[in-house]
């Protein structure tokens, strides 16, 4: 298999206000867009850019009962605002929606190559119903993952509460191959806060991969954080703002996963069967 080249990725944990109409949602993408444009300008050119779960609108049951607003087809404006972003920066552009399909409402991360074309759109397949979630009031759960390819790389998105699941990262890594996970979350600072850090570093130790969880900015989110393969006092998780809107780039060594993984051998040690 041919090493990937070096990925240079922007982590966006972005504020988003309270959007209670499609105009609301409309205006808010735009300025994101900009902001992100702007950033770039300053910091120079990246390969991924990476934005959280639901980034388009508010993360509240309020809004969830405005679907029929807010939601939109793959083919609207949102997509088209952030496609136009992937071209104008020559960048894949992973970002978060609600989608309207015929059947009704589903939680998406669609990811845009630097051509603006939809390469995949990955629908959350497991809702969260505690805390500050009532997503399975209101959505529909996705049925199947998704991959796609940059560079060499192979990246998968999850979503939040996927993060609890470790069937699905360990089937992502082993069966699919993924070397860099991209978890993107609306993490409120309910009851479950405390604990998200410690599923996202795990999931990346114990499938020896990159991964970047990505939150919303705001007085009850933040807190993102990019973990590599390994991770010690010496080589810690980064951590983003408390609460603050960040936009942080990360350089990904591909050499770093062969090391690890050639030290650590997690994956190779796993016995052929597990039973009683």
């Amino acid at each position: 298999m041919q090493k990937p080249d070096p990925l240079r990725l922007l982590g966006c944990q972005v504020a988003i206000p309270n959007v209670v109409c499609a105009g609301d949602r409309d205006r808010h993408v735009a300025s994101v867009c900009e902001r992100i444009a702007n950033h770039l300008a300053e910091s120079g050119p990246v390969d991924l850019i990476v934005l959280p779960e639901l980034c388009t609108m508010t993360y509240s049951r309020e809004a969830f009962e405005l679907l029929d607003d807010l939601a939109e087809p793959l083919d609207g404006l949102s997509v088209t605002r952030f496609a136009e972003l992937a071209r104008a920066v020559n960048a894949m552009v992973v970002f978060g929606m609600a989608r309207r399909t015929d059947t009704g409402f589903r939680i998406s991360q669609v990811m845009l190559s630097e051509t603006g074309k939809v390469v995949a759109c990955y629908d959350k397949m497991h809702l969260c119903q505690y805390g500050a979630s009532c997503e399975k009031e209101f959505f529909e759960r996705g049925e199947k993952m998704a991959v796609v390819d940059l560079k060499g790389w192979k990246i998968a998105p999850l979503i939040c509460y996927d993060i609890r699941i470790p069937e699905m990262t360990r089937a992502l890594v082993l069966e699919h191959h993924a070397d860099l996970l991209l978890h993107c979350g609306a993490y409120f600072r309910d009851e479950s806060f405390a604990t998200w850090h410690s599923f996202a570093t795990t999931r990346a130790m114990e499938n020896q991969t990159y991964l970047l969880s990505i939150n919303r900015a705001g007085s009850d989110y933040g807190n993102s954080l990019f973990c590599s393969p390994w991770m010690d006092e010496n080589h810690p998780a980064v951590a983003f703002a408390e609460h603050a809107e960040q936009f942080r780039i990360f350089e990904l060594d591909p050499d770093l996963l062969a090391e690890t993984r050639s030290m650590y051998t997690f994956l190779k040690d796993r016995h052929p069967k597990y039973s009683l």
